[in-house]
């Protein structure tokens, strides 16, 4: 028994899909979810004798599930970019972790095999919005400018695709995203044959001119910090339109709030592209937060938090090491 456990966003999605071209697997049970659904690894934690894949979900949220795992003679392969904490040893666990700002899981699987795919690569990291580093992948794999910009369209409208609080506020389920991917070595090969990224696209615009329309809460300095309401809308495109507003300001740190249906607060945070820091550090001191350096969030704020998140989010950003303004 063998299961694949990845990340329901762009990069989970691109770097597993890499990982089984060059590593088929056959019936390979799939484990995956919303983007921020990433406790995934406590799914199987009685598992016992299979192996197991776990692609752009951090160590330290499955760090329980992990233990039990490898306690009941499972191996791991493990390859992420999140925060990780201290790294269990065991020789049943392979690991390829780099918490780094310029990297994402795509990038590392695109590494190990030796870029073999630097396309899907370059999908994983536009959608993680590392638009430098998915220009570099994509010349690599030889794209025109106009193959180019179909890259970055899969990859952002894949991404635009994980957001929501369940699985109900999505387009696509994220393993049949995997799935339409699956027989394709090319990204551009699935894109003339699919119409799921025009179909994302009609979805995106929609919701996208609704978030258009937000006003920025209060700014005084670069940062800027948006409230959405409780919306299938606002939940899947909070991800995106924070690394639009990031893109147009890049000096600035963002922040996009979004009401859960439990009366809790979802928050969306991304560090300024001039530094690409801060972002975990914010949200891991807050319930249910975590990412990575350049983009964060927290699942479910308690509502009376949020004065408290908004003066730490100032704090962060407005450090003088970072050259930022208050908000």
């Amino acid at each position: 028994m063998h299961f694949d456990v990845f990340n329901g966003d762009a990069d989970g999605i691109f770097a597993l899909h890499q990982l089984r071209l060059a590593r088929p697997v056959p019936e390979a049970e799939l484990i995956t979810g919303v983007k921020r659904d990433i406790s995934l690894l406590e799914r199987i934690r009685t598992t016992r004798d299979a192996s197991v894949s776990t692609l752009d979900i951090s160590l330290d949220k499955n760090r329980d599930a992990l233990l039990a795992l490898l306690a009941n003679n499972n191996r791991i392969l493990y390859i992420d970019h999140h925060y990780a904490g201290d790294i269990p040893k065991s020789e049943n666990l392979e690991h390829h972790i780099e918490p780094s700002a310029k990297t994402c899981t795509s990038m590392l699987v695109n590494s190990l095999l030796n870029n073999a795919f630097p396309g899907w690569a370059a999908c994983g990291a536009y959608g993680d919005n590392l638009h430098e580093q998915g220009n570099q992948l994509a010349q690599m794999a030889g794209a025109t400018e106009e193959e180019t910009a179909i890259l970055q369209d899969i990859g952002e409208m894949f991404n635009y695709n994980g957001y929501g609080a369940r699985i109900e506020d999505l387009h696509f389920h994220p393993a049949e995203l995997y799935r339409a991917v699956q027989p394709h070595d090319s990204p551009l090969r699935f894109y003339d044959s699919s119409d799921i990224v025009a179909r994302l696209k009609k979805g995106y615009k929609e919701d996208m001119a609704r978030a258009i329309d937000q006003k920025n809460l209060g700014q005084r300095g670069p940062n800027r910090v948006y409230r959405l309401p409780a919306a299938s809308w606002s939940r899947r495109i909070a991800g995106v339109f924070s690394n639009l507003k990031a893109r147009e300001q890049p000096q600035g740190a963002h922040a996009i709030i979004v009401e859960n249906d439990d009366s809790t607060l979802q928050i969306s945070v991304r560090a300024p592209l001039s530094a690409k820091t801060g972002a975990e550090t914010l949200c891991r001191s807050f319930p249910t937060g975590g990412g990575r350096a350049a983009a964060a969030g927290i699942n479910h704020l308690p509502a009376d938090m949020l004065d408290e998140f908004i003066e730490s989010f100032e704090e962060m950003f407005s450090k003088k090491d970072n050259q930022h303004s208050i908000l």
